[in-house]
């Protein structure tokens, strides 16, 4: 991962957003990828946006490839067989999100600028 992230151009692409809020809810708590699918539903359900299923694995497998984030297997409870993969930072990966963070914030800030102008100039 570069130290400066590329601008898309126009605005932030799906994947980088749900990066984004993948990490933000690694740092609140651990979570495994079916309850953080149902979280962002319930989260994003109020402005029409629904991530699909393959889109957030894909984003995680992103994070694990940049070595943000690492499965963490645990037998569920209650199961004496049945595992669930968890997603926790990676060694060094906190530092790694930190700067993901940084660098999304400067691309969000311009998404919003741009967003901002459309409307003043189109609805105002």
């Amino acid at each position: 991962m570069g130290e400066k992230r590329t601008p898309s151009g126009f605005l932030l692409k799906q994947r980088a957003f749900l990066k984004l809020y993948l990490i933000t809810l690694t740092e609140q708590e651990r979570l495994y990828g079916l309850k953080i699918l149902d979280l962002l539903r319930q989260e994003f359900k109020p402005y029409g946006y629904r991530p699909n299923h393959s889109e957030v694995y894909k984003a995680l497998h992103d994070l694990i490839e940049d070595g943000i984030l690492k499965q963490v297997k645990q037998k569920k409870e209650g199961m004496k067989y049945q595992e669930v993969v968890y997603y926790r930072f990676a060694d060094g990966g906190y530092e790694k999100a930190k700067l993901y963070k940084r660098q999304l914030k400067a691309e969000l800030d311009r998404c919003a600028a741009l967003i901002r102008k459309a409307i003043e100039d189109n609805f105002s």
